[in-house]
């Protein structure tokens, strides 16, 4: 009888520590998971600030360069899709996709140095120049973040389990385009 109660509370024991790892596993996932998320909303906080600063600047810019239709046309159209993209993976392009716009847009301010020594342009470009920054700093807080989540599901004994709990298996990186390794040309 006496050997019964000592399986028995060897038992229990188990029992209760495999329920404190398993508890303080999980509990990790959701904090990696509400980080993620809280990163990733800073993200797009600072893309909506821009967004917020674009049609000041283009409408400077349209004072001065009238006949650029096509680089303001380009720049309400990556716009347009920034606002309409749901997942990181359409963000990520959208976003590239206007930074392209952008510096298209600020190639075409080198040609008008009236517009490049005016006091809102460059109040508007210097905004705009903190605004990029921020947006790198959030996207590298945003892909920190991703990585420790990923290193936790894939762990063990996450990864055993990772199948059954309410958690994505992996979070995507945001990544630039190949297209946004090469410097924009500069024309005079």
């Amino acid at each position: 009888m006496k050997r019964l109660y000592i399986v028995l509370f060897v038992l229990i024991v188990i029992c209760l520590l495999l329920y404190a790892v398993i508890k303080a596993q999980y509990n990790r996932l959701v904090y990696l998971d509400q980080l993620v998320k809280e990163k990733w909303a800073q993200v797009e906080n600072v893309l909506q600030r821009r967004n917020d600063l674009i049609p000041n600047l283009v409408a400077t810019v349209k004072a001065y360069a009238k006949h650029e239709r096509e680089v303001f046309e380009k720049i309400a159209e990556a716009r347009a899709k920034l606002a309409g993209a749901k997942s990181v993976q359409e963000k990520a392009l959208a976003e590239n996709e206007l930074s392209q716009a952008l510096s298209r847009l600020l190639m075409i301010v080198e040609n008008y140095p009236q517009l490049k020594a005016s006091e809102n342009f460059l109040r508007l470009q210097d905004e705009l120049a903190g605004t990029e920054n921020r947006i790198a700093v959030e996207r590298m807080r945003y892909n920190e973040a991703v990585r420790e989540y990923n290193k936790a599901v894939k762990s063990i004994p996450i990864v055993f389990f990772i199948g059954i709990l309410p958690f994505d298996k992996e979070k995507p990186y945001f990544q630039a385009e190949a297209s946004a390794q090469k410097a924009p040309k500069v024309e005079f």
